[in-house]
This record gives structure tokens, C-alpha cells and sequence, in this order.
């Protein structure tokens, strides 16, 4: 008999951002940031089946806009510790498989039910250790809420058994879903609630165990939603929180051999090294490893002749520096065709020099710091570059906010072609380098020349062009007449290709395949001289 189930989309609703034009949501949240000020510094410990565990050596992790203060000191984890995180993790798989998806669904379900009540104090949480302004942080636990909600009813979806095609009558020919194993993640700092959150909710509810290991730089963001899903009622084991050093603990579990998928977001260096090691086969290995790395982009968005400058301005700085420039999704490259492209720069110029740089905590700031001294270190030496080999369009003023914390200034620059540095290295900081395009052909070319295919964006009024855009433009997400960050889950599943990662689209309906493996069953019912059949044996081919 088939089982009836719920729709895995039906009842799913984005979780709507907090108004903060509204009084009574700003009051809120000010004292969600006091609340979570008045708590520093966090401990936070491993959790190995079900069991806090702390550690002799700690990470301490520092609020961007603040050096001095401590957010969090979080255990660090050895490789004996990841090796006894990946065995809990194999101990828990058997049970944790084999309880039914609309159990693993709830406790999802219910999660994001606890985060959704402590969302001020998640975000206030992500103001202070990943630096995020206001609206970035709440944005942040949105999208962790709804991937939650989006994947557990995906895997309702997929759930049961689909009656594939049969050749004679008495055959049935059944294709189901299974758990791999173990899975491996390990999360950024950049989305430290909601990457972490989608990637170990989509292993999770696909019945696979694992082993979380959080940014080095962002623990108690992702500390909160451990706590969430063993408030939910998560087993002992079923995911391993796993805090420490990325060339000690994440270097084991992504080389250990009972782990059997690898799921990662961060940069490219490291998203190729995991994809290397990963691919060996050490000796009592029975799997070889899935991999899915989300790695990074140098996204452009093209500004055609006869594009709306009043909205394609707007749009580069939003996507330039929001967050800093600190999403892999950020525009650091406009490509402006030249009937434009003095007006362009001028009008960019003069929104750049507008905004408004200060701490994250602060209600007006549009720039905040980046994460630490190393990135600031690193993108500094990218203005300097650029002062060096292009012409200077605008350099923000720090105002001495550089003594305090990680704070880079925004920066625009003129840069002479497509194959200059600033237009082809991805720089994860607030610097945007705008290059001139002869005509709308020309400027595909440039926004197609580097080695990455994540994001891209046109504002063109040209259908013409619009068109060839869809055809031609190389990015996993292309933008028309928006900006080209701020993708939503269920509406923009996101994801890139070339050097932008391996695997489907986050938030979309194809990623939860990625953590399971399918298998069929083709079963003779006549094999014992059965002359009649039930109903639900011989439902037409195709049927669910």
C-alpha cells in the first residue's frame, strides 16, 4: 500500500526578515546584542557521542570590530579526538539510518523551531564573532531556519520507494534511497550559522551521522546549533561537534577511512587539497569518498548601455560591500560598457565615499571589519596593488577604526584590462575593480575569463542582451537587474562550477541526493507460481 506523505514544498515558507524600521524590532534586538555581550567569553566544548569533552589547548575567538574582546574559547581537538568523533559517528549510524525520515524530519523541524525563537540572539551572536552588520547577521539565521525547514521536507519527498518501470506482468522494480555513512563537514566563517546548519541538516535527515567541524574563527555561532538540535532531540552520536585546527582535526576526518563524504565550504586552496586527499584509498577503505566543495568566486556584473544607472549602481555597491565583501557571492569585478562608463564611475564614486564604515554592533553601519588581522593583512596588500597598477577611483577613510579592529577601507579601482590581478584573484574584502567593455559581446567575454563560475549579474533594458546573458554568461547564479548576492533557499538554489566547487545547488531540490545512494530491487513475483497479485503490485509503471 503506498504511503501518503506531505509535499516537500507545499507548506514551505521562507522565514520573512526582521523589520528593523520598526521601533520595537531595533529595541529587541539591542537587547539581544547586550545579552549576548554580557556572556562573553563562551565556553565551548567537543561533543563526542552525546558527551562534552574539553581540552587542554583552546582557540579563542575574537570579535572583528573589537580585538579585545573575547567571544568565545572553544575546546581544540587533536586527531585522537576527530579519530573518536568519526568512531561515535560510525557506532550511531546503524540506528540513526534506520529511523524513519519523518522521525528525522521533526527533530529537524524542531530545531529550527528552537533557533527560530532565539533568533535575535543567534544574529547578536553573528554581529559579534563573524563581524556581520545587523541585517547581515539576521539574514544569516534566516537562511539556517529555512534550510531546515526546505530539507526536511525534501526528504519526505524522497523517502519511499518509487515503482519504476516493469517489463512483464509479476515484476516489480523499486528505487530507494539510503544513507552513506559518516559524513565529514566543516563550515566557514563567513555564513557561520546557516552553511553549517544546511550542510549537516542535509546529511543528517538523510540519515547519515556526522562529524561538524566549525571555522576556527566562528565556533559559538555553530556551537548555538548543536545546542538546538540536541534541545530537539537528536541522538547521542548521530553529529559530533568537533571544534579545533583545520590541518589537524579537519585534515583527519577528511582522510579518515570510515568517513564517506566530505562536505565543505571555504576557499579554494583548501576545497582542492580536500578534493585531493579525499580521493585516496587508504588500505580497509570500502567507499570511495563523496565530495562537495563550495570554493569561491571573482563574480562580475555586467552594466550595459542601456542599463539604469540609478538601480545599477545601488546594486554593484550592495553586492561590493555587503558584509564586507566577504561572500563568495560579492561582486568584485564591474564591467561597464563605454557609452556609460565615465558616468558610472562617477556615480559609483560618490555612493562608495557615502558609506558608512563602523563596528558591526552599530544599527547605521553598512562596512564593517573583516574577520581578522590575516584577511585584513591580505586585502590591504591588494589596495596597495592596486594603487600601485591601476587608478584609484575611491579609498575610504578608517577614521582610525584600524587601531581597534580587522577594518580594510572600501576601495574602487580603474583597472586597465580583464587579465589584471585585481580582475581575476578572488580578494574576500571590500575592493571592487571596474574595467571599460567595447561592446555587450565584449563583456561576456570579460565576465567569462576567470578560472570561477559562481555568481554573475547584468543590468542591461536590452532583451536582446538579457537573453544572450542566459545563453552565454558562465555562472551557477545569474542576476538580471538585481544585485548578485543574497541568494534565497527554494528560490535561488545556489551553487557554481569550474573552480567554484564541485556538486548541485544548496537549497535546491537535487542536494539531498548528493548524501544518499540509490539502489533498486527487481523482484519476480511469480517465482513461486503466484497466479494473482495485490493491488499495489501491479500499479502502473511510474508510479510513486
Amino acid at each position: 500500500m503506498t504511503q501518503t506523505h506531505r509535499s516537500p514544498i507545499a507548506d514551505f515558507r521562507n522565514e520573512p526578515p526582521p523589520d528593523f524600521s520598526r521601533d520595537e524590532v531595533r529595541d529587541g534586538f539591542r537587547e539581544a546584542l547586550a545579552a549576548a555581550r554580557d556572556s562573553f567569553p563562551v565556553a565551548i566544548p567537543m561533543v563526542i557521542g552525546g558527551r562534552r569533552v574539553e581540552t587542554k589547548e583552546t582557540i579563542q575567538s575574537l570579535d572583528p570590530s573589537d580585538n579585545s574582546r573575547v567571544v568565545a574559547v572553544s575546546a581544540s581537538a587533536s586527531a585522537a579526538d576527530a579519530d573518536r568523533a568519526v568512531e561515535a559517528a560510525r557506532k550511531a549510524f546503524p540506528a540513526w539510518s534506520r529511523t524513519p525520515a519523518e522521525t528525522r524530519a521533526e527533530i529537524l523541524l524542531r530545531a529550527a523551531a528552537i533557533m527560530r525563537d532565539r533568533r535575535d540572539l543567534l544574529s547578536a551572536v553573528a554581529v559579534f564573532e563573524a563581524g556581520k552588520p545587523w541585517r547581515e547577521a539576521a539574514a544569516d539565521t534566516d537562511e539556517a531556519i529555512d534550510f531546515l525547514e526546505f530539507y526536511a521536507r525534501e526528504m519526505l519527498r524522497l523517502a519511499h520507494p518509487r515503482r519504476l518501470q516493469q517489463y512483464l506482468l509479476g515484476e516489480r522494480n523499486d528505487l530507494s534511497y539510503h544513507a552513506l555513512g559518516v559524513v565529514a563537514v566543516i563550515g566557514p566563517w563567513n555564513f557561520p550559522i546557516a552553511i553549517p546548519v544546511g550542510m549537516a541538516a542535509a546529511a543528517l535527515v538523510a540519515g547519515n551521522t556526522v562529524v561538524l567541524k566549525p571555522a576556527e574563527q566562528t565556533p559559538l555561532c555553530t556551537w548555538m546549533y548543536m545546542q538546538a538540535l540536541e534541545e530537539a532531540g537528536l541522538p547521542p552520536g548521530a553529529m559530533n561537534f568537533l571544534p579545533g585546527r583545520g590541518e589537524v582535526c579537519g585534515d583527519r576526518i577528511v582522510r579518515h577511512r570510515e568517513v564517506n563524504m566530505v562536505v565543505f565550504t571555504g576557499s579554494r586552496d583548501v576545497g582542492l587539497l580536500i578534493t585531493r586527499a579525499a580521493s585516496e584509498v587508504p588500505p580497509g577503505q570500502r567507499f570511495v569518498k563523496r565530495v562537495v566543495t563550495e570554493m569561491g568566486g571573482k563574480n562580475g556584473l555586467i552594466v550595459d548601455s542601456s542599463a539604469d544607472l540609478d538601480s545599477a549602481v545601488p546594486d554593484v555597491i550592495y553586492s561590493a560591500f555587503g558584509f564586507s565583501g566577504q561572500k563568495c557571492s560579492a561582486c568584485s569585478r564591474a564591467i561597464v560598457l563605454k557609452d556609460v562608463y565615465e558616468e558610472f564611475l562617477a556615480r559609483l564614486k560618490e555612493g562608495v565615499a557615502a558609506l558608512k564604515i563602523g563596528p558591526a554592533e552599530h544599527p547605521g553601519t553598512q562596512v564593517g571589519p573583516v574577520i581578522d588581522a590575516e584577511a585584513a593583512a591580505k586585502v590591504r596588500s591588494y589596495i596597495e596593488l592596486g594603487t600601485s597598477s591601476a587608478k584609484a577611483i575611491h579609498i575610504g577613510d578608517l577614521h582610525g577604526l584600524e587601531q581597534k579592529g580587522s577594518f580594510v577601507p572600501p576601495a574602487v579601482f580603474d583597472v586597465p584590462n580583464e587579465r589584471h590581478r585585481l580582475m581575476q584573484e578572488e580578494i574576500f574584502g571590500p575592493v571592487l575593480a571596474v574595467v571599460p567593455a567595447r561592446d555587450f559581446g565584449h563583456a561576456l567575454e570579460i565576465a567569462n575569463s576567470t578560472d570561477y563560475a559562481l555568481t554573475g549579474g547584468v543590468h542591461s533594458r536590452t532583451l536582446t542582451h538579457l537573453r544572450r546573458a542566459r545563453a552565454e554568461y558562465e555562472a551557477g547564479n545569474l542576476y538580471l537587474n538585481r544585485p548578485i548576492t543574497g541568494a534565497i533557499v527554494g528560490r535561488q538554489p545556489f551553487g557554481g562550477y569550474r573552480l567554484s566547487g564541485v556538486g548541485s545547488k544548496a537549497g535546491g531540490p537535487d542536494y539531498l541526493k548528493q548524501f544518499l545512494v540509490a539502489r533498486v530491487a527487481s523482484e519476480n513475483l511469480m517465482r513461486h507460481g503466484v497466479a494473482s497479485l495485490s493491488e499495489e503490485d501491479v500499479l502502473p509503471h511510474g508510479d510513486d
